[in-house]
């Protein structure tokens, strides 16, 4: 398992996804209160990016038809979507944001 460090930990606002490029993969890494998470930056509805979308209660909300999916576990909790979102391990080492290089 390798990691990448992608930000500072204190550069991520709370609620604003912050787009990622992990070696070719778009990735958004988000902060909801103390936790941070790392997910698929696009919608499984319509396969369009999720980056400049609302986060409210740790679920990110699809700018184009309002699907809503969950920030821990990726499931897509609202139509029109109904597969989940891919996420990424994160931790936070020396004050920097690490996410998990998927293994496939």
């Amino acid at each position: 398992m390798s990691w990448v460090d992608v930000a500072g930990a204190a550069e991520l606002p709370d609620s604003a996804p912050l787009p990622v490029d992990l070696d070719g993969l778009a990735l958004l890494v988000v902060r909801c209160g103390e936790e941070i998470y790392a997910i698929d930056d696009v919608c499984t509805h319509d396969g369009e990016p999720l980056a400049g979308a609302a986060v409210e209660a740790c679920e990110i909300v699809c700018p184009r038809h309002g699907a809503r999916f969950c920030l821990r576990t990726g499931e897509a909790l609202t139509p029109p979507a109904y597969e989940p979102l891919r996420t990424y391990g994160v931790r936070i080492e020396s004050g920097r944001v690490l996410v998990e290089r998927p293994q496939d």
